[in-house]
């Protein structure tokens, strides 16, 4: 096992005045307090706590001050301090919350004082999506985090450590690239070719397709209704509950789809690029429902990071016509349902066949031909919100007027 360690970035999301009045605050107390414990020189965090006790911080904000400032006299012989430090908090001060429901599905619990906490929407780095989805998840050790202002934008960088397999050092050659095609009918497809060349073992989570297809239908359905009588949104324990079920279908069938790859002889899993998805094609109405209707990219990343840990490569392609490709003539068909895709060369004795599998093939071939490159997470809206008005957590000992709402991307 090998320990990586990696600083995740977060922007926190256009926070109204009120909460910027308060990351502010928090800032300036903390700096006030880094200055004097640094110039009464404080060697221990005894000494540092002796000063630091005393002004409005979070215990989280104190701890790592105490911490920090006996390093800056006695490790790193600090002869002065830079105008503006990060507000640095321990492992404990965050909280992390995932609404895969709304616009913005990521917040994070930002400590202000002993008793008060602000909930902010947050923006992560896409190239780390994978990383904090393990962090949310209990995969992977959150360290200390930093705040701080750059540009008129607020900014928390997050430390986050987790175990990984180490990668064998098999060649592409020998490697056994399995297809993972992600859709609608079937959440997830899994397939690789053989030493022969025929494909084998395809595994298909089309019953899991089915149940998060219900559950989507179940929350929207009960958003609109009460969108068309004048109510706001549903109450927030009754999506949470809907949301939590989906959360906990991907979790499971994103795990088995590594025990899938576990099963074969060097393997590494090739998924489709997300960067041609959503910046470079058009693939009409289909590819749109696939990648925005309930979460492609979630998958994407839990398979990624899942594979990470037990040591398994990933790979991309470029997905075009992966689901229109016939995986043994390469003639261009179709798919007259949902699930069958047809090819139309006569001499090809393919006639019909499974359109998820077809697909996945087609994506394994493409590591083979050599098309393939490192994942890497692209920007853009991840969420499975049809337009609904939702809300995030909410702050503590905050008055009502003062809570941010954070709505879908067609709400007005």
């Amino acid at each position: 096992m090998t320990e990586l360690t990696k600083t995740l970035e977060l922007k926190l999301v256009e926070p109204n005045a009120h909460k910027r009045r308060k990351l502010r605050e928090t800032r300036q107390a903390y700096q006030q307090a880094l200055q004097e414990a640094f110039d009464a020189g404080c060697t221990t965090q005894t000494e540092a706590n002796d000063i630091v006790v005393e002004y409005d911080l979070s215990g989280y904000a104190k701890n790592a001050l105490k911490q920090y400032v006996p390093q800056l006299t006695t490790t790193y012989n600090a002869g002065e301090l830079h105008d503006d430090h990060p507000v640095r908090f321990t492992n404990e001060g965050l909280r992390l919350d995932h609404k895969a429901e709304n616009a913005i599905e990521w917040y994070v619990k930002i400590p202000h004082h002993e008793d008060y906490h602000l909930w902010m929407p947050a923006q992560p780095n896409p190239d780390q999506r994978d990383w904090l989805e393990a962090l949310n998840a209990g995969d992977a050790e959150m360290g200390e985090s930093r705040l701080f202002e750059r540009d008129g934008t607020w900014y928390l960088h997050v430390t986050a450590t987790r175990n990984v397999e180490e990668q064998s050092e098999a060649s592409a050659e020998e490697r056994t690239p399995i297809g993972v095609d992600i859709g609608e009918a079937s959440l997830v497809t899994v397939c690789h070719r053989d030493e022969h060349g025929s494909p084998t073992a395809p595994e298909l989570w089309a019953d899991e397709g089915k149940t998060v297809r219900r559950l989507r239908k179940t929350y929207f359905t009960a958003t609109r209704r009460l969108q068309e009588r004048g109510s706001e949104r549903l109450p927030e324990s009754y999506g949470e509950d809907l949301w939590a079920q989906i959360d906990d279908i991907l979790h499971t069938v994103t795990r088995e789809v590594i025990e899938y790859a576990e099963s074969s002889e060097n393997p590494v899993l090739v998924l489709e690029d997300l960067t041609y998805i959503r910046e470079s094609m058009d693939y009409g109405e289909y590819m749109n429902r696939r990648l925005h209707g309930w979460g492609f990219a979630k998958l994407h990343a839990q398979i990624q990071y899942k594979a990470i840990e037990k040591g398994i490569p990933v790979e991309v392609v470029n997905p075009r016509n992966t689901s229109k490709e016939c995986h043994a003539c390469s003639e261009v068909g179709y798919r007259p349902r949902q699930a069958t895709f047809k090819c139309t060369n006569d001499d090809c004795w393919v006639g019909e066949y499974q359109a998820d599998v077809n697909g996945a093939i087609n994506i394994a071939d493409r590591y083979r031909s050599g098309e393939s490159h490192p994942r890497k997470h692209t920007s853009g809206n991840d969420s499975a919100a049809d337009g609904a008005s939702l809300t995030g957590p909410q702050d503590t000992h905050a008055d009502a007027d003062t809570q941010q709402p954070t709505r879908g991307p067609n709400a007005s």
